[in-house]
Parts: C-alpha cells; sequence; structure tokens
C-alpha cells in the first residue's frame, strides 16, 4: 500500500508539473519559431538564458559541430544582446518572457512547454548556458552516433556529472574573450571525492562534491551543489523535469545515471561558470534573488564568489580531455565500443 501511495504521489506531481508548463504557454512571445527547421529526427537544444552574450557564441558553435540541428531558445528578459544574437542565427527559434525565472520552475515550465511541443520523440539537450558535454569518443563521434546507441539499447536518457571548471589564480584575473574556448582559460578541476546516494520518493540519484563544496560549503557539505544531471533526453510528452535536469519523472528515467564510477555510458558537463563574469552575474543573482528556492540562505555564498577567489589548490588536475575523464571514471563508455 505504501508503494503505491508513493507512486500515486509522483503521478500527481509529474502531472502538476505538466499543466503548470500548459499554462506557462502564455508567458512566452514567439520571437522567431523556425518550425521548417524542427523535423522529425532532428537533434535539439532547448535552453531559458539571460544575459549570455559572453558565452553563447563558443556555445552554439560547440554543439553543432557535435550535431545539434536546433536550438530553442526562452531568452528571460536579457539587457545585453543575447536576443538580437539569437535573433541573427538560422538554427536558433527564440521566444521571449519578462515573468519570474523561479516563479517558473527556475525556467523549467517554459522548457517543458518547449518539448511538448517540438521535441516528442527527438532526443532532446536541455542546458545552461554555461555546461559543455563531453562524452566517451569526443571529437571523432557525434551526439547522433551516441543516440543512435542509446536507441539501440533502449536506453532514453544520458547522464553526466557537472564538473566545475576553474582558474589558477583568482576568478576575476582571467581573460576570456568572446567566441574563445572557455576551457582554455578554465583549465582545472577537482577530480574527488564526490559521492552518490539515491533520494526517495524519485529515486533520483544525488552526486556532490568537487571545488564548490571545498571552498564554499566546508562547514556544511550537505548544503553543497547538486551535480549529477540526465542532460540528453528522447522526450516524450508524459516526461517532466523536477529540480533543473538533475532528476525526472516518471521515476525510472532517474536510473539511466549512477554518477561517477557507473557503469553505463555516461558523460561530463564542463561546468564553465567561473569566468571573470562570475563575479557580476553573482552580484545581479544576488539582488534578483531568482536561482534558489530560499536565496538569502546562500548570502554567504554570493559573498564568497563576489570575493573572486582563488579556487586552485595542490590537488586540483589540470584537464587534458576525454580520455582523461575516462580514466578518471567521471565518465563511462558502457558498451558504446
Amino acid at each position: 500500500m505504501q508503494e503505491l501511495w508513493r507512486k500515486y504521489k509522483l503521478r500527481v506531481l509529474r502531472k502538476n508539473a505538466l499543466w503548470r508548463s500548459f499554462r506557462a504557454r502564455r508567458q512566452l512571445t514567439a520571437l522567431r519559431v523556425q518550425s521548417d527547421e524542427i523535423r522529425q529526427g532532428a537533434l535539439l537544444c532547448v535552453m531559458c538564458v539571460r544575459n549570455e552574450s559572453v558565452r553563447l557564441p563558443y556555445f552554439l558553435d560547440y554543439y553543432r559541430k557535435m550535431g545539434v540541428d536546433h536550438f530553442l531558445i526562452v531568452d528571460n528578459d536579457s539587457t545585453d544582446g543575447t536576443t538580437e544574437y539569437l535573433m541573427s542565427k538560422a538554427d536558433t527559434s527564440v521566444w521571449a518572457t519578462s515573468a519570474s525565472y523561479k516563479a517558473a520552475r527556475f525556467g523549467l515550465d517554459w522548457t517543458t512547454w518547449l518539448q511538448i511541443k517540438y521535441a516528442r520523440s527527438k532526443w532532446c539537450l536541455t542546458l545552461d548556458a554555461d555546461e559543455l558535454l563531453v562524452i566517451p569518443h569526443n571529437g571523432k563521434r557525434s551526439l547522433k552516433d551516441l543516440t543512435h546507441h542509446l536507441d539501440t539499447i533502449n536506453q532514453r536518457a544520458f547522464g553526466a556529472i557537472m564538473l566545475d571548471m576553474y582558474p589558477k589564480g583568482p576568478i576575476d584575473s582571467v581573460d576570456y574573450q568572446v567566441g574563445d574556448d572557455p576551457i582554455k582559460t578554465l583549465r582545472w578541476f577537482d577530480a574527488g571525492p564526490y559521492r552518490s546516494s539515491r533520494q526517495l520518493p524519485k529515486e533520483n540519484l544525488w552526486v556532490q562534491g568537487g571545488v564548490r563544496e571545498r571552498v564554499f560549503f566546508a562547514s556544511d557539505p550537505s548544503k553543497g551543489p547538486t551535480l549529477n544531471k540526465l542532460p540528453l533526453v528522447k522526450w516524450d510528452a508524459r516526461f517532466a523535469y523536477t529540480n533543473s535536469t538533475h532528476s525526472m519523472l516518471p521515476a525510472k528515467m532517474n536510473h539511466a545515471y549512477s554518477g561517477p564510477g557507473g557503469s553505463e555510458v555516461s558523460g561530463v558537463l564542463l561546468h564553465t561558470k567561473f569566468l571573470q563574469i562570475a563575479v557580476e552575474k553573482s552580484l545581479e543573482d544576488r539582488h534578483r534573488k531568482q536561482h534558489f528556492g530560499n536565496p538569502d540562505a546562500f548570502q554567504d555564498y554570493y559573498d564568497a564568489v563576489i570575493a573572486a577567489p582563488d579556487l586552485w589548490c595542490k590537488d586540483s588536475v589540470e584537464y587534458t580531455g576525454a580520455d582523461q575523464l575516462l580514466a578518471l571514471k567521471m565518465m563511462s563508455q558502457g558498451d558504446w565500443a
């Protein structure tokens, strides 16, 4: 009886998320919809952005080279030219909203609606502008090669750990130029320790650890960020993310990834948060209070980022590529030979 009650509550939670997304469509104004480009079999990327003109040029080129056919992007009231930049790209469809990011489940209500409408039965990336996905055979095989393999083994989701990349020296001392590869600037990461557990009732994975916990949450590691994500999913209108892309419903989807050291095919999201713009963005986020359920509880975190710390330590590891991540068991090629 307890198990039936748990499944019932999850079904209600999922349907509520889908209903919220249906209602949230009214908050979106279509600036340009390239529906002819969203053909059957297209590989899509859905995202919500605000003031990402610095990151987007490299981000879009990176994923085009990996095989993304079309980008569906919600612009949440950008003021830095992001909207105009996106509108100039032939492979992007753009919607605008000035509604509350936090009230829209941190943008999930908007992106879920786009997935319901355009991504059904298609493989779809859901990303932030500061995330660069690395897969096994990176640079030798494409995302479409990966999705073909996932189709072959009947796996509908692909998991990854979010790996914070950082420079050597204060984060405001780097000189990143628009269009450059951010990993040439953010060359370092923490190889461990990371810990994983399963959470009920949604059976979602919870991975924590890494540099942000080491530097910002050492006194209370439980407040450290959740690092596991399911960024690539073959979408179904019944699906809904419930906490960014950290977890989703139906709950069985969460078992597609078991974290670092897992045996299933998985990847790494190189997290490029700590460019010099992290200081400016943290100032804005602290003021807007849109990025945490209880933003006042994270004022110390914002203050610490704004102080532009040096995240490097003697145990930091310099990034060399996908083979290194495989050797460190940060990701796995599983049975994708």
